[in-house]
């Protein structure tokens, strides 16, 4: 399909009808409320099942172990994006890649509530990666098709948008949480299954009047030759790879472990190589090249970032269920609802930093100082949570309130970088690697995870103190540094506000 100019796609998108902002902005939101229902569903007791013992309907692993598989696929969750953001980008298009991306999602979930064994849990992360990886780049992507580069409204609908996603997630873990303990696991996985059906039917029932023009085109189609190239490519180290494996397996030289080092070796080579290639394509122009420069900093700020903040999954996860007191005013809290404290701040306070950017006007911090200020918040939020420790020793079970506390602080960090991150990577981008690009975002989100799955093992209680006080400490120096950069780095975005 011949590449459609921005402004025509723009144009074919109803500008008013959600809060003020482009009619198409429900459809989206309410699909990405329930992906992200499904998805935080299940992420709120998956690693409960994974070390809870065979007798409490779990699988019994090891929890360091499961500790570092629920990293490792975290990141890959957010690797396959790059593979989703290519194939939208050059064979099917947002709209389509959303689509297919839902329907594997949902059968992930249903594998998943199939009493079995550990081989069923394995198929269903598969299914889930592959989905989510079509699926949520891709579906932002289509957010930022809809409005111009000008629309003073876009930081905004990204915020509404991000609200959404929250809202979903802070649903999600109270009520599978509360199935889980009623029911058992797999009825909890069930539920999250049912709301990636509801999610897909929004889509499909709306997307026509709703978004025009966006997501329907191929922005940088392969011609027969790529094609065929592809084709070859894949086919050759697909075979590659089974030869390999069906080697290394059996000697006992490919464990669990050897893949958890690997994952996090490709979370920082993948993303530096997709930097280079973006960066020499003929297809970059040269001001696309000072913005590629641009956003690299603003690339490590969210590595850093979200590195602690997906602890919350799975060190803060463990802490809830094993450090923290859960008898609270007269009421037996479960250690899966604190995954709903992340998503209820976001609702509450998102408003409020969109109402905020909005009222600033030209006096609104650059991209570069609010990426600043999300690490700060991030490294503070874990300073918090040592404290409990310092104060009464790693024995001691804690009040809850701490993790409320630091749940809450990193939420400042995280409005103060992630919806305004998807806006940024939107505007940055090269016009031939849109969908690319945003894949690249979410690349952060899995090099973070890809590291957590090797710092998660030297997490124990008697060294959380000093667990908790380096990476916070490294957050804070790493936040005053891309505050002394943000004025230079703004000079590379060449015009982006």
């Amino acid at each position: 399909m011949e590449r459609i100019d921005k402004q025509t796609i723009v144009d074919s998108v109803p500008q008013k009808g959600f809060f003020g902002q482009p009619k198409g902005l429900f459809t989206l939101f309410f699909t990405e409320f329930w992906e992200r229902f499904s998805y935080y569903g299940m992420r709120a007791i998956l690693v409960f099942y994974m070390y809870y013992e065979v007798s409490e309907g779990g699988l019994g692993l090891d929890r360091n172990v499961a500790l570092s598989i629920m990293s490792v696929y975290g990141a890959l969750v957010y690797m396959s994006g790059v593979i989703g953001g290519w194939l939208a980008d050059r064979i099917f298009g947002t709209s389509r890649a959303v689509f297919y991306g839902g329907v594997f999602i949902m059968l992930g979930h249903i594998v998943l509530s199939i009493p079995g064994s550990v081989v069923f849990l394995f198929i269903s992360m598969a299914l889930i990666v592959i989905g989510t990886g079509l699926l949520k780049p891709n579906v932002s992507s289509i957010v930022g098709d809809m409005y111009s580069e000008t629309d003073r409204r876009r930081d905004a609908g990204f915020s509404i948008f991000y609200m959404g996603i929250n809202l979903g997630a802070f649903i999600s873990p109270l009520i599978v949480g509360q199935v889980q303990k009623d029911y058992g696991f797999h009825w909890g996985f069930a539920l999250a299954a049912i709301g990636m059906f509801v999610g897909l039917v929004v889509f499909v029932l709306t997307r026509k009047t709703n978004l025009g023009l966006a997501g329907s085109y191929v922005p940088n189609p392969l011609t027969p030759d790529e094609k065929k190239k592809t084709i070859k490519i894949v086919s050759i180290v697909t075979i590659g790879i089974a030869v390999l494996l069906a080697i290394l397996i059996p000697l006992g030289w490919f464990t669990i472990n050897t893949f958890i080092s690997l994952v996090g070796v490709f979370g920082i080579a993948i993303p530096t190589i997709y930097f280079i290639i973006m960066y020499r394509s003929p297809k970059t122009t040269e001001v696309e090249r000072s913005r590629i420069i641009a956003y690299i900093p603003l690339f490590i700020a969210s590595v850093m970032f979200w590195a602690i903040q997906e602890q919350g999954a799975t060190i803060l996860a463990s802490y809830a269920d094993t450090r923290t007191d859960l008898e609270f005013f007269g009421f037996t809290l479960s250690p899966a609802w604190f995954q709903s404290l992340n998503p209820l701040f976001i609702i509450l306070l998102a408003p409020v930093f969109a109402w905020l950017w909005v009222r600033l006007g030209d006096r609104e911090p650059s991209i570069p100082t609010k990426f600043a200020f999300g690490i700060l918040f991030a490294g503070i939020s874990f300073l918090v949570i040592l404290l409990p420790a310092y104060f009464s020793g790693p024995d001691a079970l804690v009040s809850p309130l701490w993790l409320v506390l630091s749940y809450f602080i990193v939420v400042l960090g995280e409005l103060s970088l992630s919806p305004v991150g998807l806006s940024a990577t939107t505007k940055l981008a090269p016009a031939a690697f849109s969908a690319q690009t945003m894949s690249l975002w979410f690349l952060s989100n899995a090099a973070a995870q890809g590291i957590n799955a090797q710092l998660v093992k030297f997490y124990t209680p008697e060294n959380e103190t000093l667990y908790f006080g380096i990476i916070g400490g490294v957050a804070i120096v790493l936040s005053l540094i891309l505050f002394a950069l943000a004025p230079k780095i703004k000079v590379y975005m060449r015009g982006i506000h």
